[in-house]
């Protein structure tokens, strides 16, 4: 055990390798973070598009706004740098992130070291034993990964299956993944993962270990590994730097979404006018299909329910 400030960093499960990382950047975003120095005032000075995506505080706004029951007991898989962990600890009693790498782990400890309801763990989800199980659960960016880190037939299936069984019954799952059909993609973005045009659009034929979903696929999923009530919301421009939400109770109506998406990490194509084409697709009903990421809110089925 490590603290740093009022956090504890959990090495139990550490095997001493850190397999995901931005690379040497992230040593300059821990010295960041251990200089509480005013993050707003780094993104302003720095174009970098991991200083962005670690730092900016619109990735709140993707969980700011949903109610979590009280004294819920939540569990952050994959929390990355700490980009949303800090809303979580604000609205949940207590929080176990769970991180592959030990440098994210110090990011985290360092942003949030105030809290007293935080626990890191590093290691692999698929490794780590817990003594309690959570009321809620989020996988934001993270569940697209299974395939890489779960060594299982159906990966999805799997990593799902376990995280059903470290859930209270009727508990929630949060889930942010990108649309495999998103607009952006037919218009020339790369996809987000792979680096590659039009990859997911073609199935991921390379197989890196890497899979996005259409919203069939992902209901399909959900169901078949014990989740129900599910609920679709569209982040608009996408998950990650979201600044309009929709669902299917409130779908956008024409002239409700203004701009290009932008691409803050890669070069793109732009094959065609991305407003115009949704517009069109905003009065022929078919935003649902073609939006750029999910947001996903379920519960876990209860014991005996069919």
């Amino acid at each position: 055990m490590n603290k740093i400030g009022n956090v504890t960093i959990n090495l139990d499960y550490y095997n001493g390798h850190s397999v995901y990382s931005d690379g040497s950047i992230e040593d300059e975003i821990l010295g960041i973070a251990e200089q509480e120095i005013d993050l707003e005032d780094v993104i302003s000075k720095d174009d970098r598009w991991p200083i962005l995506y670690h730092f900016s505080p619109v990735r709140r706004q993707i969980v700011e706004w949903i109610d979590f029951p009280e004294n819920s007991k939540l569990l952050e898989i994959g929390a990355g740098c700490g980009a949303i962990t800090g809303v979580l600890c604000e609205k949940a009693s207590e929080v176990v992130a769970v991180e592959l790498s030990l440098r994210r782990a110090k990011i985290i400890a360092n942003r949030y070291k105030h809290h007293r309801n935080l626990e890191i763990m590093v290691g692999n989800l698929n490794d780590v034993s817990f003594e309690t199980s959570f009321d809620i659960v989020t996988l934001i960016g993270v569940l697209e990964y299974a395939g890489r880190f779960t060594e299982e037939e159906n990966p999805y299936h799997s990593f799902l299956r376990k995280i059903a069984g470290l859930m209270e019954d009727n508990g929630q799952l949060i889930i942010a993944i990108e649309n495999k059909f998103g607009l952006k993609y037919w218009a020339g973005a790369r996809e987000d993962h792979t680096g590659r045009f039009f990859d997911g659009l073609e199935n991921y034929p390379h197989q890196d270990g890497v899979a996005t979903f259409s919203k069939d696929e992902i209901t399909k999923l959900l169901l078949d590994t014990g989740f129900m009530d599910i609920e679709f919301y569209y982040p608009m421009p996408d998950y990650k730097m979201p600044n309009q939400i929709f669902s299917d109770t409130y779908l956008p109506r024409s002239g409700q979404i203004k701009g290009e998406f932008p691409a803050y990490d890669a070069d793109r194509l732009r094959m065609f006018n991305e407003n115009l084409v949704l517009e069109n697709l905003i009065k022929n009903n078919k935003f649902d299909f073609f939006a750029n990421s999910f947001l996903i809110l379920c519960k876990k089925k209860e014991v005996g329910h069919s």
